[in-house]
């Protein structure tokens, strides 16, 4: 094993696919001559070279479309968006077309591409880059929609929605592009749609994805010294959604918190909510309580910020109120 950026992570997953398979190919704003906005595509033009890492105007719609009939034509692209706030420019590309084509061909066309870059909030970028589209695109039958929350199941579920062939939305973020984690010295796979139990635990389950997680990994640590036992688990795809490691969970601990950074209306939780309901009523303790950011646009004053965010003090209230405590 060793020790590796998430920038890193998401470069040699890339860049391995690549060196694997010549109709791979990487595209966005940045990703070549300035090695990637967050330096995510570090070397890789001085490696493959300008027909493989291609430069974009600021066009979202233009690129993605380009990339979907690319990837009719037998190529596999890796769109780079600069933010996912920016995809919905070619948001029409995506919903219309990548989602679609395979079904309304009747298979002639798989669609084997992923449109990639950072999700949710960075700090103070005000309410037009702050947000969190997961569920989104999740809705869309024919897309998969994967967001990690550390450095080695970035690598590992990147390489996998590069060899699917199926358009991925991958979801980063701004704030993950630094942390560091272990990864093995060979290749390896994570199967999409797939969750991970990140901590084992027997009364109360704590369900969620992405950079914010980690609030669940400090309430988690908080909530130990006074004898309670999380359990967390983490997504790490939003769709397919592996709904039987979070049914089994709550069996065991009768009780569910869902931690996600999006606006409460429609929600990933509300999904995660309403199965749960359906499939282990009998079993649950207590009603299922959810934590989002509030259900405004996001403010720019770090002191609003703050409290617009999910935090781990949230995650402990959630947690004692279905513990009744």
């Amino acid at each position: 094993m060793r020790t590796i950026q998430f920038r890193e992570a998401v470069c040699e997953a890339m860049s391995e696919e690549m060196r694997r398979d010549e109709s791979v190919y990487l595209m966005g704003e940045e990703v070549a001559e300035y090695n990637g906005a967050y330096k995510a595509s570090k070397g890789m033009l001085d490696e493959f070279g300008p027909k493989r890492v291609i430069d974009t105007p600021i066009a979202e719609l233009g690129f993605a479309g380009i990339a979907v009939g690319s990837a009719m034509n037998g190529c596999r692209p890796i769109v780079e968006f600069m933010t996912f706030n920016f995809s919905l420019v070619g948001i029409d590309q995506i919903i219309n077309n990548a989602a679609k084509m395979r079904q309304m061909s009747a298979g002639q066309f798989p669609m084997p591409m992923v449109f990639r870059g950072p999700t949710a909030s960075a700090g103070q970028l005000g309410a037009t880059h702050s947000q969190a589209f997961e569920n989104w695109f999740a809705n869309t039958p024919g897309l998969k929609v994967v967001v990690p929350s550390n450095v080695y199941d970035a690598k590992g579920l990147l390489k996998a929605a590069i060899r699917d062939n199926d358009p991925v939305i991958f979801m980063e973020s701004e704030q993950m592009y630094g942390d560091k984690g272990e990864v093995p010295e060979g290749d390896y796979t994570i199967p999409l749609g797939v969750a991970d139990i990140k901590r084992e635990g027997t009364d109360v389950t704590i369900v969620s994805f992405g950079k914010i997680i980690k609030e669940a990994f400090a309430a988690a640590e908080e909530l130990a010294k006074e004898g309670i036992s999380c359990e967390i688990v983490d997504l790490r795809t939003v769709r397919p959604m592996d709904y039987d490691t979070i049914i089994n969970s709550v069996k065991k601990t009768n009780r569910l918190v869902v931690l996600e950074e999006a606006w409460p209306f429609a929600s990933v939780a509300s999904e995660i909510t309403y199965m749960v309901q359906e499939r282990a009523f009998d079993y649950l303790d207590a009603p299922v309580q959810r934590i989002t950011t509030a259900d405004t646009p996001a403010p720019y004053s770090p002191t609003l910020l703050k409290e617009w965010l999910p935090n781990a003090n949230d995650v402990i209230k959630a947690v004692k109120k279905v513990m009744y405590k």
